[in-house]
């Protein structure tokens, strides 16, 4: 069996450097631990590394790379080992922390909604892509990106009534 081409050291650094903070906050936004979004990461660049794939510019490299951890952390979170275990505690993780409290419960409140929800609004506002493109990295309709964008700030504006939002 012939091994696949892998990329030069260098060149792998530099788009770890790059994506890293794309990549493993969707896997986080995603699985919602840091266990999970370590190992999601780890399987991410270890499939682009070794795909040998080319891109024809930056933004197909970025789709492929969010394609990816979306269908990792997919794999990860839907294991049957994951549904048959349990966690240690009602947290399975120490909460991630920010550099302000009100970051921290925003990202609290953001974890609390549904996939549906949190997925759209991570990658509009973390990671400042169009509907059109959370589409293609979801595979949904710009349509329904639209429709989850809106209650899922609804949903985020509940949860955060009186802390943020005047009740």
């Amino acid at each position: 069996m012939e091994a696949l081409p892998l990329r030069a050291g260098g060149e792998m650094d530099a788009i770890i450097d790059r994506y890293q903070d794309m990549v493993y906050g969707l896997a986080l936004t995603r699985t919602g631990n840091r266990t999970d979004a370590d190992d999601v990461f780890q399987e991410v660049f270890l499939a682009y590394h070794q795909s040998g794939k080319t891109f024809r510019d930056e933004e197909h490299r970025k789709a492929w790379l969010l394609r990816t951890t979306v269908n990792q952390s997919r794999r990860v979170t839907s294991s049957s080992w994951r549904r048959k275990t349990v966690p240690l505690s009602e947290r399975e993780d120490t909460p991630v922390q920010f550099r302000e409290p009100e970051e921290n419960q925003v990202w609290t409140a953001l974890q609390s909604l549904a996939e549906d929800y949190r997925l759209p609004i991570y990658l509009f506002y973390f990671q400042e892509l169009s509907t059109q493109e959370i589409a293609k990295v979801l595979a949904i309709r710009p349509g329904a990106v639209r429709m989850r964008l809106t209650r899922g700030r609804e949903q985020l504006r509940e949860k955060l009534k009186g802390a943020y939002f005047d009740e």
